[in-house]
């Protein structure tokens, strides 16, 4: 009896040091901090109206975990899925449409969009699985020139543009208010000696967030699924986008995902508890696609 016992023991200690040898990649949690499941999450997007995945740019596994996420979601709802980005401008739609219907080659659609340096490594592969699948890729975000002239001079540097430029953002006036927590803390974030109006960088996010929100609600039907890839400051604390959603569709079911890295991911920091419904948790130590802080 005592060499068998002996004998369950050893394998039960070699299990046990095989599991402290573990380097998991990542971790899931819900919105209250406790660990979650990837089938937990993929039910609940698979449930939602408007699904944000809000990633960290240069992070590698949570490009992996978008395609991951696109295709589980794909193989549920099939042509009832669309996708769009925060990385494709609105004035770069009719390219789009023509690379993903087979109307112009890949190096003519590479050559004449505005693709964000990391595109090939990070988000070539989402457009090549919408081309691949017949789904619709929605360019959500404002052409950067229109943002520039706000971050310069305010909403007021709008007026006076061709009405054809009017076509590629938010309706105008934008009902921008600043005491949402996301734009006061960007500009508590920039205040500091040589910055200038703090005001105007707000407002040139928020023209960001609203014309994304248009264009998910212009390019979303009942009964589909709209997936969005965007900077998880973009959607975090259901704010951003999804206060600009909510405020014209409150009804709206909306799933949230926030991408996060900790040196040890073994719990979840106090800080990011709420940020999103889930939060992706990365080590530090993740490979990263790029090294500087934006594309």
């Amino acid at each position: 009896m005592k060499k068998f016992l002996i004998f369950c023991m050893v394998p039960a200690a070699l299990l046990l040091l095989s599991m402290k040898g573990d380097k998991p990649a990542y971790k899931l949690f819900n919105s209250k901090g406790r660990e979650a499941g990837y089938k937990e999450m993929l039910k609940d997007a698979l449930a939602a109206d408007i699904v944000f995945f809000g990633e960290l740019h240069n992070n590698s596994l949570c490009h992996w975990m978008q395609l991951e996420l696109t295709g589980d979601i794909y193989n549920e709802k099939k042509e009832k899925l669309v996708l769009g980005a925060e990385m494709f401008e609105t004035d770069n739609q009719l390219l789009l449409n023509e690379y993903l219907s087979g109307k112009i080659a890949e190096r003519n659609f590479e050559a004449e969009a505005k693709l964000w340096n990391n595109y090939k490594t990070d988000y070539k592969p989402l457009v090549v699985f919408a081309k691949e699948h017949k789904l619709a890729f929605i360019a959500t975000n404002i052409p950067r020139r229109y943002a520039a002239i706000v971050n310069k001079k305010g909403f007021e540097g709008l007026d006076g543009l061709e009405p054809e430029a009017m076509e590629y953002m938010a309706p105008l006036p934008v009902d921008f208010d600043p005491e949402v927590e996301c734009y006061k803390s960007m500009m508590a974030m920039m205040r500091g000696p040589g910055m200038h109006d703090t005001m105007n960088i707000a407002r040139a996010q928020a023209i960001k967030d609203a014309t994304m929100a248009v264009s998910i609600h212009k390019n979303r039907d009942n009964g589909q699924t709209f997936l969005h890839y965007n900077g998880s400051y973009h959607s975090d604390n259901h704010e951003g986008i999804v206060w600009w959603l909510k405020k014209e569709n409150p009804g709206l079911n909306i799933l949230t995902i926030t991408t996060v890295e900790q040196d040890t991911i073994t719990s979840l920091k106090e800080e990011f508890i709420g940020k999103a419904d889930y939060i992706l948790c990365v080590p530090s130590s993740m490979t990263k696609t790029y090294i500087s802080s934006m594309p």
